[in-house]
């Protein structure tokens, strides 16, 4: 049973973690949404990704755009091995809300290098995810064991 749930609820494994394929999905999502922005020099598609992955951080599965098309594309979700815990779906689209805001923020002040480099940053994440490394999640569970081993046993 899922940390996250309360001691009456009971979801199935394919309610409660996130499944690979929508996982690939924001990854690809991120990736190619950044190389065409910096393919037609519009920020306005970095802004879009922001939004999109700022919502899916702040509310989770509920709120992302990116989950409700895989779960349309995909059809039902089945159980599998590759399977994500959604806090750390949610800590990885909170990276990349992160790094896309600072992007926002130095496009708007007229630092476009620096708006690219953050952007392009964001992609490169993606990019190394798909091909079987992500850094946010090494950042998750060293967070989480370092949290561990400062204050003891935590939920969440």
């Amino acid at each position: 049973m899922n940390q996250d749930q309360g001691a009456g609820e009971s979801l199935s494994r394919c309610e409660s973690f996130i499944p690979l394929q929508v996982v690939r999905l924001n990854r690809i999502t991120i990736l190619l949404g950044v190389i065409v922005a910096i393919a037609l020099r519009a920020p306005s598609i970095t802004t879009a990704l922001f939004l999109v992955v700022a919502l899916a951080a702040a509310f989770g599965r509920r709120a992302s755009l990116i989950y409700a098309i895989g779960s349309r594309v995909f059809g039902a979700p089945e159980a599998g091995p590759g399977d994500e815990d959604p806090r750390l779906m949610r800590f990885n689209n909170a990276l990349a809300a992160g790094f896309l805001g600072i992007a926002q923020l130095a496009f708007a002040f007229q630092a476009s290098l620096l708006g690219w480099i953050f952007a392009g940053f964001t992609a490169l994440a993606a990019a190394v995810a798909l091909g079987g490394f992500c850094f946010g999640c090494l950042l998750f569970y060293q967070f989480k064991l370092n949290r561990y081993r400062l204050f003891g046993s935590a939920s969440g």
